[in-house]
């Protein structure tokens, strides 16, 4: 609901400006409509599957990038309890599960009405925040799911601070 009469909604599509630096940077990436976009990106522990999506009528890019890693049934509290303990980390978005897909998700929105379109730097900080959360989690993703670790355990482990170099 808007508060100002005659508001439209934005009109400058954030997803042009990713599909640029996407092939700017020769990453693998399908645009199936005009307000959506998927990007592959590849890090250290495995390709991520990044979706932007663009909402017109709320002037907002919702962003998600998935980590390769299906959580048995047996190990989902313990997934929900790490996500948690990974949110209380985190500065921008957030982490999840959905059940419907059956992966674990960092998902963040950025909403842009009232500006006149994202710009190169927001959606690079966008993607890198994306990628390096879930090269943060996915060491103690894998420890809780299959090494059978605790939660604050595979934490800690995952995401201790190391200084120097071996």
């Amino acid at each position: 609901m808007s508060l100002l009469a005659g508001d439209a909604p934005l009109s400058n599509n954030p997803l042009d400006l990713f599909e640029e630096l996407a092939a700017a940077n020769d990453l693998i990436h399908d645009r199936s409509s005009d307000c959506e976009l998927v990007v592959q990106l590849t890090g250290r522990w495995g390709d991520y599957p990044i979706c932007a999506v663009w909402q017109a009528e709320l002037g907002a890019m919702y962003l998600s990038c998935q980590i390769d890693s299906k959580v048995p049934a047996a190990r989902r509290r313990a997934v929900y309890e790490l996500l948690g303990l990974m949110n209380e980390r985190l500065w921008l978005g957030h982490f999840d599960y959905g059940e419907e897909e059956e992966l674990v998700m960092f998902r963040h929105t950025i909403p842009l009405r009232g500006t006149p379109g994202a710009s190169v730097e927001q959606i690079e900080d966008l993607v890198d925040t994306a990628l390096e959360e879930c090269e943060r989690l996915y060491p103690a993703l894998q420890m809780v799911i299959w090494g059978g670790q605790s939660v604050r355990d595979a934490l800690n482990a995952a995401l201790m601070e190391t200084v120097g170099e071996a």
